[in-house]
């Protein structure tokens, strides 16, 4: 198969210059504002979308270093398989977060809940539609012990390079 290229569509911005303390889901990020700098030759594919509260954007992590197969996920201390958590050291280094969009202003988005380190290149944006995307769940695996420690985990920075 040939390689997949992606290219960014604009920079999210955070209070968040680092990976350490950064939150480690929308969930832990209550509050927390950014913005979106779409790149100006996308400004247009923003029409209609002011219509929506909430936002799915997907992005590249481009801080980590390396991939894994087996990790220690932030909540855990035991190695799961990279497709059983959502540790950023994947096969392919990609991120996804529910948001909060608040306004929009010609290319810049602004949002709320944001647990994405501030730079980050956004691949995509797509509107958050709950009955397209919310499921009924019956498991949870390993984590179902462990959601209960979410909104005060952050994270300690272990991703960011190769262990």
């Amino acid at each position: 198969m040939d390689e997949i290229k992606y290219k960014p569509i604009g920079i999210i911005h955070s209070p968040f210059k680092k990976t350490e303390g950064t939150p480690i889901q929308v969930k832990g990020a209550k509050g927390i504002e950014g913005k979106i700098e779409l790149f100006k030759e996308y400004t247009e594919g923003l029409k209609d979308l002011n219509g929506f509260s909430h936002i799915i954007l997907i992005y590249h992590f481009h801080l980590v270093k390396g991939t894994k197969l087996m990790a220690k996920p932030f909540m855990n201390n035991r190695e799961h398989g990279i497709f059983a958590i959502r540790a950023p050291v994947r096969p392919n280094p990609i991120g996804f977060s529910v948001v909060r969009l608040l306004k929009i202003k010609e290319n810049i988005l602004y949002i709320k809940d944001v647990d994405i380190i501030d730079g980050t290149p956004l691949l995509d944006i797509k509107p958050y539609v709950p009955d397209f995307d919310i499921r009924k769940v019956e498991k949870i695996g390993w984590l179902d012990k462990k959601v209960k420690k979410l909104p005060s985990s952050r994270d300690n920075g272990r991703f960011t390079y190769n262990e």
